[in-house]
């Protein structure tokens, strides 16, 4: 897909978030740096929902908006991190640094900064289910200090995962998925706009689909009207086949019993930090895909399947999703 995702070009403003208790909370935090947290299934529209706050606040959005997927710190390296390009000005010098510190800094760093517009400026954790109790602790302590020019979002699947002072310290804003009538309206909206002809059916077969997930309705809308004049139920179903993330995971899985490793890795950031999935939903769609390159290897499938079980229960201890899934793709070869 060359285009540009519908994704961005159409991302919404506050006004246009389907739900009404959502939008009147955000327009109740403009005026000043009030801390919160969203919590939601993925695809909900979490992240788009703080951006489209932040393009209402910050005249700078650039600037004054930092966005730290949590996945970007827990489930790398060192080196990884000092070399990443959005955090390697803050860490210049500073390689003796234990992982711990590189975040604490980059987080303090972050904050400290002076907003460029306006009177405070925005830091956002998106996918925090996975940050560690230690860590929690060091950000509550950022954000007590630098209470007065910035302010914090955090977005997550399991708002249990954070200690209770950091959620004494945020509005909790519950944000949950969109139904498929509001997700076929939306889709309406922006083929109006492309202009792209569309049949009612055609929406409706996308948007149920979709499961919840605004995000994938959009990138299904978009394949299926690179592909076809007009999207009909017949045109969507041909295909949805081709969108999300099977060539992705099918790619990783691939990569990893040929023992390319690094290739199986490049996938994994991509499923998790690119398109945002967490953990468990890689697994399960890994799982799947072993299913059908070793239909009928039970012996292969059996040993997968002890090894995945021992990943599912660190997953949901909130262990790094990276690091765990990364371990199960090196034992491949040997399934």
């Amino acid at each position: 897909m060359t285009d540009p995702l519908w994704t961005e070009r159409y991302a919404p403003s506050v006004g246009e978030l389907p739900q009404d208790r959502l939008r009147e909370t955000l327009a109740r935090v403009r005026e000043e740096p009030v801390n919160f947290i969203l919590h939601g299934p993925g695809g909900a529209g979490k992240t788009a929902a703080v951006r489209a706050l932040a393009a209402e606040v910050h005249e700078d959005v650039e600037n004054d908006l930092t966005v730290i997927n949590v996945a970007d710190f827990f489930g790398r390296t060192k080196k990884q991190i000092r070399n990443d390009p959005r955090f390697a000005a803050f860490l210049t010098g500073r390689s003796r640094l234990s992982k711990r510190d590189m975040i604490n800094h980059v987080l303090k760093e972050s904050a400290a900064y002076a907003p460029v517009s306006g009177s405070f400026k925005t830091v956002l954790l998106d996918n925090a289910e996975s940050i560690r109790e230690d860590f929690q602790q060091a950000l509550r302590r950022v954000m007590e200090r630098y209470a007065q020019n910035t302010q914090f979002v955090i977005t997550t699947r399991q708002p249990s995962k954070l200690i209770p002072p950091i959620e004494s310290r945020c509005l909790s804003i519950p944000v949950r998925a969109p139904t498929a009538e509001e997700i076929a309206d939306r889709l309406a909206w922006i083929l109006e706009r492309e202009p792209v002809a569309a049949e009612p059916a055609g929406l409706e077969y996308i948007a149920t689909a979709a499961e919840g997930d605004l995000r994938r309705a959009i990138l299904s809308a978009q394949t299926t009207a690179n592909q076809a004049e007009t999207i009909t139920m017949e045109t969507a179903f041909e295909t949805l086949g081709d969108v999300g993330y099977d060539d992705t995971v099918r790619e990783m899985f691939e990569a990893a019993e040929a023992g390319e490793f690094v290739t199986a890795r490049k996938s994994l950031d991509t499923l998790l930090t690119g398109e945002g999935l967490d953990g468990p939903e890689v697994l399960r769609k890994l799982l799947a895909t072993a299913r059908e390159c070793h239909e009928g290897d039970e012996r292969a499938l059996v040993a997968l399947y002890e090894r995945a079980g021992e990943i599912d229960l660190r997953l949901q201890e909130g262990v790094s999703a990276r690091t765990q899934l990364a371990r199960l793709l090196t034992t491949m070869p040997d399934g």
